[in-house]
């Protein structure tokens, strides 16, 4: 596993996957999927389909669309991980 993943995943609520470290957040009636991938050093936000949206899928949200409270704590566990909190507002 590498580093910033393994880093990652001994942060509260972080599982490894290969290359690329995600965690769920439920805040209101929002889900979201963050995922950190360590090749390309970049942050991708998924909005999930909660319970009551069988049948939804995962899509990807732009950086601007997700609530602050939610970036600030992924930039603080990026940050406490020793990663570069700017890849955080790294765009595609």
């Amino acid at each position: 596993m590498r580093e910033p993943i393994a880093a990652l995943v001994r942060q509260e609520g972080w599982r490894a996957e290969g290359a690329a470290a995600r965690v769920h957040y439920e805040g209101g009636n929002d889900r979201y999927a963050v995922e950190f991938y360590a090749d390309s050093a970049r942050v991708l936000y998924w909005s999930v389909p909660t319970d009551d949206d069988e049948g939804g899928t995962a899509a990807p949200v732009p950086r601007d669309d997700v609530p602050d409270p939610l970036r600030r704590r992924v930039r603080g566990d990026l940050d406490e991980a020793g990663i570069d909190t700017g890849v955080e507002r790294r765009e595609l």
